[in-house]
Formats: structure tokens, C-alpha cells, sequence
């Protein structure tokens, strides 16, 4: 792992709003993982904001005064040779491929989100393919790297790298850190004086104890309600009664799932205002972007804390630091199950904490995983699965039989009408889809 000279590490979709707050974890951490050198990539289209970020990347380091050398690129092979970490951070189809994610389920009377449902099935099957292909390079050029992969939808992303590649991969998301946070802040403790429990799959996870200084303070949670939401998911309270009788906290995402009817009235009320969330990103960014514009401006501004990835690179510096030095802490991470779950398959990924040792994350045996709980994994699981294969081969019918097998698609005519729409609208991304012909690629 690294030479003397110190690491080398590539992000993948560097032009991303999210990387100053990366480029301030390597800072803050140089004294435990020494980056020596940095490479942002991005492609043409990402160029413009890949110049913005990567000069105030530039100026944030010139400030530190520290060693690491800052390279823009949209040479991704370039980028990932000999690198000893690669994390991917990336949208296929930007913004607009995810207004359509959010807003053609909708006409359907679908739940229409960027990772759930028909939404996070296009994600998926836009994003898998490129990933695939980004590992074969990781393959070539960086066979000892790790992948941490952040590109929604995770679990899914991951499962499939995990399925089809041999690269080190290890799936990430800001929901448990934030919890954790939250908690710590609540309690006013250290957040290493906290655990939590997390049961279940990425956007999909129950927390099933958390122990705060070793007290466990579940019920006080399940009590308050109100403070358990995030940012990027609208506030529809919990019905108190049915926390205290579930035993364990829902994942946000569990929302649409758990109220589908409210959230799925709130998501038309903003689509009809055209307030659906991937216009409100879009401003959020071109905001962030004329920020990060101003030559004078050397940190990470406050404003990006309000994107709803809060702690996202925490999640990552803290990954890599504990996969660098050894640390055998504990991270909640997306995993390979090997037998954690029973009733999944072992190659399927699922959300759990891990002991994080220099030779990868080991996951932990679950003390309690809610009964109620599992019906809902394991038809989301079998979802996935067939989603994930249908991403890889291009399948038409693995790609109806995952949407009509979502717990939220409500018939088989509506999925494959929803699926002909969604197809159509991504065909420039889904050339696994359609023949060369048609899609005007050569």
C-alpha cells in the first residue's frame, strides 16, 4: 500500500458539488493518511465545473500549506494507474437523467425518487455498465486499489462490482454517519461513545439498538419522532405508535414505503408547483458553483452542508484512514452478506456495521434484526437482483420483473408501460437496451 512517496488517490466525477468537503477530510487527516497526490476526473461535459472545483481544490491546499499535488483530468485511465484508493462519485445522465427518474413514475401514480423504486432502477441501469467498466481499468492499472463506491444506487452498484469484477470494493452512504452524529450531538457525547445497530440494505436499513455511553437509549429515540428526518427527504412525521411498536428506528428512506400514499401526494404537490427535488439540486449547485467560483474563496463554505450529503466525506477520509493504517474500528458499510442475513444469498449486498481491518471490512453477526422487517428486505433484495442483472445484460424481461416485483410498483401493465416510457427517455445511456442502430451510438 503506498509508496514512500505517499498515496495516490483518484475521485471519479471530481467535478462533483461534493468535493471540497473530500479535499478538507484529506487536509484535516494528512497526519494519518498522507495524500500525495490527488487526481479529479470528470468527463467533457463535466469539464466546466471540474475547472470551478479542482482551483479551489487548489487554493484550499496552497492554504494548508501541505505536499499533495492537485491533477484535473478526463483521462480516467491516467487518473487510476497505481492509485491506492479510487472513489466514485458520479451521475450518468447528470441532473436532467434524474428529473425523469423523479417525475415519470409519478404519471403513474409511482413513487417516483432517485434510489427507490422505478427512479433507482434507471440509476441503476444507466450507472451499473459504467462502473463494470471503470473497474476493468481498476483491474489493469490499480489491481491492489479499493473502490469506495458513493454512486447511487450503492447497494446496488456494489452488489454488481462484487458479482462481476475482482476489484476491492466497499459501498458507502451518509444516512448512518449522520445518524450517529445526530445522536452524539443530542446526547452531547463523542460520537465514538455511540452504537448503533443498522439491520438491512442501502436506503433501506432499520437501526435495532443504540447505546449511548453504554445506556441503550432506543426508546428515548422511538419517542421522538420529529427529530429523526434528513434534509432531502420531506418531513412526514412517524406515527409514534407504530415506532414503539416496530422497536427500531426506520431508515427515512423507509418512508416511502411505510407512507406511500402521503409521500407519494407530497411528491405530486411539488411536481405540480415544479419543485420536484432534482430542480431544487440544480439551483442548490449552480449556487454552490458560483461560490466556488470566487478566486478569494480557500475552504469548503457552509452552504454546502444544506446539499443533503452532510458528512459524506467524513464517511470516506474516515474509510480510507481506517484501510490505511489497520484500525479495526467499526463502520457501517455496504458488504458482501457471507451468511450475516440467513435468508439472502451471500453475494448480496447488504448495509451493516463492519470491523474495518487493513485487508478490508469484516462484517458483525446482528444481535436482532427486526421480523417485521424481513418480508420487506427480501422483496426488496429480489428486486435489486433482477435489477442488477437486467443493468449487466440488457434484458428487457429481468428488467419487468424487477420493476413488477417492487413493492411499490402497483401492477404488471403499469410497470412494463412505466418501463417502455423510462427506456425510451434513458435510451442514449442504455445502449445494452437497444441496438447500435438505435441509439445513434456506433
Amino acid at each position: 500500500m503506498a509508496s514512500e512517496q505517499g498515496l495516490k488517490i483518484a475521485v471519479i466525477g471530481g467535478g462533483s458539488s461534493y468535493t471540497p468537503e473530500l479535499v478538507e477530510g484529506f487536509i484535516q487527516h494528512y497526519n494519518e493518511l498522507p495524500v500525495r497526490e490527488l487526481w479529479l476526473v470528470d468527463i467533457e461535459p463535466g469539464k466546466r465545473k471540474l475547472n470551478i472545483v479542482g482551483n479551489l481544490a487548489k487554493r484550499m491546499i496552497e492554504k494548508s500549506g501541505l505536499p499533495i499535488e492537485v491533477h484535473l483530468t478526463l483521462d480516467r485511465r491516467e487518473a487510476i494507474r497505481d492509485a491506492d484508493f479510487v472513489s466514485t462519485q458520479m451521475r450518468v445522465g447528470m441532473l436532467e437523467a434524474r428529473g425523469r427518474d423523479e417525475s415519470i413514475p409519478l404519471k403513474y401514480g409511482v413513487i417516483g425518487q432517485e434510489t427507490t423504486g422505478p427512479g433507482g432502477m434507471m440509476k441503476a441501469l444507466r450507472t451499473i455498465p459504467v462502473l463494470l467498466d471503470i473497474c476493468r481499468d481498476i483491474e489493469e492499472l490499480a489491481p491492489n486499489a479499493w473502490l469506495l463506491n458513493f454512486t447511487n444506487p450503492a447497494g446496488m452498484v456494489t452488489e454488481a462490482i462484487l458479482k462481476h469484477t475482482n476489484v476491492r470494493s466497499i459501498g458507502l452512504c451518509n444516512a448512518p454517519i449522520g445518524l450517529v452524529k445526530r445522536t452524539a450531538a443530542k446526547y452531547g457525547v463523542a460520537t465514538d461513545r455511540i452504537y448503533a445497530e443498522f439491520v438491512g440494505l442501502n436506503h433501506l436499513h432499520w437501526v435495532t439498538r443504540v447505546d449511548v455511553n453504554g445506556e441503550d437509549k432506543l426508546d428515548e429515540l422511538l419517542a421522538d419522532t420529529a427529530g429523526y428526518s434528513a434534509s432531502n427527504v420531506p418531513a412526514r412525521e412517524w406515527n409514534p405508535e407504530f415506532l414503539q411498536s416496530l422497536r427500531a428506528l426506520p431508515s427515512y428512506y423507509l418512508k416511502y414505503f411505510y407512507m406511500t400514499d402521503a409521500m407519494l401526494e407530497e411528491q405530486l404537490e411539488s411536481f405540480h408547483k415544479g419543485e420536484n427535488r432534482a430542480e431544487v439540486v440544480k439551483r442548490v449547485e449552480e449556487e454552490l458553483f458560483e461560490l466556488y467560483n470566487d478566486p478569494d474563496l480557500n475552504e469548503k463554505p457552509k452552504q454546502l452542508e444544506q446539499r443533503g450529503g452532510a458528512f459524506y466525506s467524513e464517511a470516506a477520509v474516515n474509510l480510507m484512514c481506517s484501510l490505511y493504517n489497520g484500525k479495526n474500528d467499526i463502520q457501517t458499510l455496504n458488504v458482501a452478506n457471507q451468511g450475516i442475513i440467513g435468508f439472502l444469498p451471500d453475494d448480496a449486498s447488504i448495509e451493516v456495521n463492519c470491523v474495518v481491518t487493513k485487508n478490508g471490512p469484516l462484517p458483525l453477526p446482528l444481535t436482532k434484526i427486526p421480523p417485521m422487517a424481513t418480508g420487506l428486505i427480501h422483496a426488496v433484495k429480489t428486486y435489486e437482483r433482477l435489477a442488477i442483472e437486467a443493468a449487466v445484460t440488457g434484458d428487457r424481461g429481468l428488467a419487468i420483473q424487477a420493476l413488477a416485483h417492487h413493492p411499490l410498483v402497483p401492477s404488471v401493465e403499469v410497470a412494463i408501460k412505466m418501463l417502455d416510457e423510462m427506456l425510451e427517455a434513458n435510451k442514449a445511456y442504455l445502449p445494452q437496451f437497444f441496438k447500435a442502430s438505435e441509439t445513434g451510438i456506433s
